[in-house]
């Protein structure tokens, strides 16, 4: 669960938190792909030893991708999700631990926003196919072109949900995966690997830090251990932070917005479904941010939260609260009236007309690769352009083709959403205006604002760290509400449970999705005598909120009583099988160990002796870790099929387990050494870069000296360099006719016996003339200019070494990517 933009925020303001990876790439020989050592030191030039992964996060992209096409079956959505983990442990190569988890069973307050998000998904779903239909059966009917209809079964990733079949088989293949790469790759020989699937209770990201934590809390844990956290979430970033271990770096991929996506029925770019017109005629033949973050320390100590410091900063906040909603309002109207002056703009400076054909603009620079073309029938292409910019049908509001030609669709009328002024949501709180709170709380709760009781028990139902609290309500109340806090009760219930596996797919999945529960448990979603039948509805109001956009509006759904749920359950778990009964049971950890570690020898100690009692892991076997291990016999039956993974050892571990009231300190452990620090006072000044503009850190290695060329340098290579190494001749300019210098002076090649810079005399005047680079760099009054050839010193009087004057026949004479000055050495780059 993220943060909205604070990543955003904070690598804004704090650029060097950011530093771009060195990914070392497989090689291919002969069409043999060629894997990478990750034996090998980390080209990052930093050794890391924990690396966790954050699985979900992987799992959802290389399960329906939005960049790439889909996966055509589940085989090929396990193989992406393998690729996917080589690739991160390539960049990172972990020493001594991996480990893997996959989101389990959570909480009742975070089941509810699962829900939310799968209710929303299924619906936007159903409706994007009921618009697809219609919008293809009105192309046709025109007499449009689409390509024909893949006759393909939609992925549900509500399938991504603990419990489900497809869940399973990931454990599963996980487990072969991870059992293979400890015996064939040669990185992975030491390493440690726990895998903790969908079968253990808990968020992937808060079973991640629980480790770290109970960690922490053992005497031999290293305090300068190195951790890598792979996640996109924002909150990661908090986590992180709040171990208080001093080497701790998250690892992300590069988010680009606004990619565009093809359209659904014609694939083509540039406009959605509800505008899609078909394909082209010609080719039918063709196939916000909270302070609280800031705060630990003072709001919370070691995980337990001070209700009267919170009191009186929410009270402080509250006072301001005003004020806060108009200036969020300003900002708002602002930055509307910035975009679209900025619109207008662009509007109007756009040309009226762009030449096409042979006539239009060519890029400037190296980056126009392509030589001088000749202008072949000048009249009749100037005529064309003329009839084509005066044609009735090329109005503002003409559809045009893949190729900028009119549509024969005619003109279509502009789209609102296309104005200046797009319709706004309507708002009927109005926070900036006299009487919000009253309106908030007779819209949203049907209550009136006077009402001071029913405003504490909002304020009160913020609860505690349980498996049975959620927040009962959709809307949240305001900071001045937190009023009296520091008296609530802290005698929450402990001790509860969490739901099983099927019980939650009960709780978070829509009718829709019940084909991935048992028969009799998806019947209770759609009889309409089923006691729990309110909890499915097929249709929901989605209350914006004052947002623009569906999705981040609030989803008015009831909310599931989990003693009707449980009651009405009762009656189907008899026609559970065996499979389904082993599905819907909580699991654990599972550790693996290669043939060539330390503690694979014990592991099958344990085996041998066949003990039942849970036994304590010997930390000094494996680099510290402590908890305790037991027998994994459904890992000895996944893991016997195959004769490659009889190798490896997998048994059942557990974390180090601590009394209920015990205190996990959030402090620096002693012996731990702070790294150095990236930001200081002196970053920020010009004269500390030497009057440069300050630029983040490239890799971690911070005497690294970037090498790189402006752009002036590249347009430089372009004019003087040969496009294709020693082929003299292929140039840019190479069919042009040769400057004023060289008329009748016709520039004579290099042959073996002649010094390597040619004497090229005038016909006129005994001064030595310039060379044609040389003299187009004179004319604009740049720094490099030519000095007379005097002897063989070379260009610029750049000395030569006596082997340079050797017979060594025809060379190629490149400027030096580095100086930019140009030797009789070839360089090579």
């Amino acid at each position: 669960m993220g943060v909205p933009a604070f990543f955003r925020w904070l690598s804004r303001k704090y650029p060097s938190i950011i530093v771009n990876c060195v990914e070392e790439r497989p090689k291919e020989c002969n069409g043999v792909k060629i894997p990478v050592d990750t034996s090998k030191p980390n080209p990052n030039e930093v050794e890391f030893d924990n690396l966790y992964l954050d699985m979900n996060g992987i799992i959802h992209p290389c399960t329906h991708p939005e960049d790439k096409p889909a996966p055509k079956n589940e085989d090929e959505m396990m193989v992406a999700i393998f690729e996917y983990i080589d690739r991160l442990f390539n960049i990172i190569r972990p020493r001594r631990l991996l480990y893997m988890a996959i989101d389990g069973v959570a909480p009742r307050a975070k089941m509810n926003q699962q829900r939310s998000r799968r209710f929303r998904a299924s619906k936007e779903g159903m409706e994007a196919t009921e618009e697809k239909q219609r919008v293809r059966q009105e192309i046709l009917a025109k007499g449009g072109i689409l390509p024909a209809e893949e006759v393909k079964e939609r992925f549900d990733s509500n399938c991504i949900t603990p419990g489900t079949e497809f869940m399973d088989n990931l454990a599963k293949c996980l487990r072969y995966y991870v059992a293979d790469r400890l015996n064939n790759d040669p990185g992975w020989k030491n390493l440690t690997v726990i895998l903790s699937d969908a079968s253990a209770p808990g968020e992937g990201e808060h079973k991640i830090m629980d480790y770290i934590r109970r960690q922490r809390a053992q005497p031999n844990h290293d305090p300068n251990t190195h951790h890598c956290l792979c996640g996109a979430d924002a909150d990661l970033i908090m986590l992180g932070l709040a171990t208080h271990e001093p080497n701790f770096t998250i690892i992300r991929e590069e988010f680009k917005p606004n990619k565009p996506r093809p359209c659904a029925l014609c694939n083509q770019l540039g406009h959605e479904v509800k505008d899609c017109q078909g394909l082209p005629r010609e080719k039918q033949d063709d196939p916000e941010l909270s302070i609280l973050f800031f705060l630990q320390g003072y709001l919370t100590e070691s995980g337990f939260v001070n209700l009267q410091r919170v009191q009186m900063i929410m009270l402080a906040v509250g006072e301001v609260e005003d004020n806060i909603f108009k200036k969020r309002k300003d900002d708002e109207e602002n930055f509307k009236r910035r975009q679209k002056e900025k619109r207008k703009r662009m509007k109007r400076d756009q040309p009226s007309f762009i030449p096409g054909g042979q006539f239009s603009p060519q890029a400037l620079g190296s980056g126009n690769r392509s030589s001088p073309q000749t202008i072949s029938n000048p009249r009749q292409a100037a005529f064309e352009m003329r009839m084509q910019n005066s044609t009735p049908s090329a109005s503002p509001n003409t559809s045009f083709t893949s190729d900028g030609t009119p549509s024969p669709a005619g003109g279509i009328k502009r789209k609102a959403e296309d104005s200046d002024s797009e319709p706004e949501p309507e708002d009927n709180i109005r926070l900036w205006e006299a009487g919000w709170k009253q309106r908030y709380y007779k819209n949203k709760f049907d209550v009136d604002a006077s009402d001071e009781k029913f405003r504490r028990k909002v304020v009160r139902s913020y609860g505690c760290a349980s498996w049975k609290w959620f927040y009962p309500f959709h809307y949240a109340p305001f900071a001045s509400d937190f009023d009296g806090i520091a008296d609530l009760p802290s005698d929450f219930e402990k001790g509860t449970k969490p739901f099983r596996p099927l019980e939650q797919l009960m709780g978070v999945f829509p009718a829709a999705s019940g084909n991935f529960l048992p028969p009799t448990w998806r019947k209770l979603m759609t009889d309409p005598e089923s006691s729990i039948i309110d909890f499915y509805p097929e249709d929901f109001a989605i209350d914006l909120n004052g947002k623009k956009f569906a999705w981040q509006g609030v989803a008015l759904l009831p909310f599931v009583d989990e003693r009707r749920l449980r009651a009405a359950l009762e009656e189907v778990y008899p026609d559970l099988t065996s499979e389904e009964n082993r599905r819907n049971s909580l699991g654990g950890d599972v550790l693996f160990v290669g043939k060539n570690h330390s503690l694979c020898d014990f592991i099958a100690e344990l085996y041998k002796s066949s003990t039942t009692e849970p036994v304590d892991m010997p930390p000094e076997l494996c680099h510290g870790i402590q908890g305790k291990l037991s027998l994994n016999e459904n890992a000895i039956k996944y893991l016997s099929d195959i004769t490659v993974c009889e190798l490896s050892c997998s048994i059942n571990f557990k974390d180090p387990q601590f009394n209920e009231d015990f205190v996990f300190k959030a402090v620096v452990l002693p012996g731990a050494k702070k790294p150095p620090a990236v930001l200081k006072p002196g970053d920020w000044e010009k004269t500390n870069n030497n009057g440069r503009p300050w630029r983040p850190q490239l890799g971690f290695n911070r005497d690294r000296q970037p090498v790189h060329l402006d752009q002036s340098a590249f347009r430089t290579l372009g004019h003087a360099m040969s496009r294709e190494r020693g082929q003299p001749g292929s140039g840019m300019y190479s069919n042009a006719a040769p400057l004023g210098a060289y008329q009748g002076n016709p520039y004579r090649p290099l042959f073996s016996g002649q010094p390597q810079i040619p004497k090229l005399l005038s016909s006129n005047s005994g001064a030595a003339p310039l060379l044609a680079w040389n003299r187009m760099v004179q004319s604009q009054n740049a720094a490099f200019q030519q000095n007379q050839y005097q002897g063989v010193g070379g260009p610029m009087n750049y000395p030569q070494r006596p082997e340079d004057r050797l017979d060594r026949g025809r060379q190629v004479i490149r400027p030096c990517m580095i100086c930019m000055l140009v030797s009789p050495k070839s360089y090579e780059f």
